[in-house]
């Protein structure tokens, strides 16, 4: 069961890994906020929060200190806070939370990327074990076109920079999010991002369409063309076909997010054979859908 009793304006959100974590929301919103497919956070105005308002938080939850094990910082892109600051926050919760054992958080490229080497080191020794990356895709015309804010060459570096510090890092990608004219490249190009960074945990999100984002509207223009359910499996059919990581790699692969049509989990690259086999399976299972229509996908 998740910990929150937080009060602050806007909308929370975690990862379904973090299900039974206390969630603290050390900024509001995300300070990127501009990526043409998401509305997480339209909503709300970015601030980082001040440490007292933050410290006054970790206080509230000190009756369930016994019981709080992780810690996922929210709201979007926490790496943003100065690292001073982090690493205040860290220590205040290793003071409150004796069985602590993970404390983790969404980041976004570029604030992975200000971050120097000795930082990321500093905020690993302190307690930030895990760092949730939305990649999304590795393709660079696809990054450009979603507003990302940064290229394939700057998204490698930004993954490869929390992996070469010692912090676990969860690749997140968006099946789909090229549409039909860039499936191939989407694939392919992500692929390689994901060899090259070489993560701990990956995970296959599946496109959805979000009343209010650039991307819906893009498609009620006719400007881009989403995937068909069986087209989905046959782009991360090639897409899985195309991870090449080391033997003796572990990497966690999931796509049992709500957005996905099938969920998959397995090790790469042991369970690379399995997952291909699953992925053809569900693309001809799901090409005999009739009924299909793309606003099943807006939410």
């Amino acid at each position: 069961m998740t910990l929150y009793f937080d009060t602050a304006e806007g909308p929370v959100f975690r990862p379904p890994s973090e299900a039974h974590s206390f969630i603290l929301r050390v900024t509001i919103g995300c300070s990127h906020n501009a990526c043409s497919f998401c509305t997480m956070y339209r909503t709300v105005a970015f601030r980082a929060r001040p440490l007292p308002e933050i410290l006054s938080q970790i206080d509230a939850a000190r009756p369930y200190a016994p019981h709080i094990r992780r810690i996922f910082l929210a709201d979007g892109n926490a790496l943003v806070l100065a690292t001073d600051k982090l690493l205040a926050i860290l220590q205040a919760l290793r003071e409150t939370f004796p069985r602590l054992q993970r404390v983790s958080c969404y980041a976004g490229p570029k604030d992975m990327l200000n971050k120097t080497p000795a930082e990321l080191a500093a905020l690993r020794e302190a307690g930030l074990k895990l760092v949730y990356y939305g990649l999304e895709s590795g393709d660079n015309l696809i990054l450009q076109r979603i507003n990302k804010g940064v290229g394939t060459a700057e998204a490698i570096a930004a993954g490869q920079r929390i992996v070469a510090a010692g912090i676990k890092l969860s690749v997140m990608v968006i099946a789909g999010l090229g549409g039909q004219a860039h499936s191939d490249s989407h694939a392919l190009n992500t692929a390689k991002a994901v060899n090259a960074i070489q993560p701990q945990m990956l995970s296959a999100l599946t496109l959805m369409l979000y009343r209010g984002s650039e991307l819906l509207t893009e498609y009620e223009r006719g400007e881009f063309a989403p995937l068909s359910p069986a087209a989905i499996m046959g782009e991360l059919y090639q897409f899985v076909s195309h991870i090449c990581l080391p033997q003796g790699h572990h990497c966690l692969f999931r796509s049992t997010h709500s957005s996905n049509y099938v969920a998959l989990a397995g090790t790469l690259p042991k369970d690379k054979d399995r997952l291909l086999q699953e992925l053809k399976a569900a693309a001809t299972r799901l090409s005999r859908m009739t009924d299909w229509d793309p606003y099943n996908n807006v939410e």
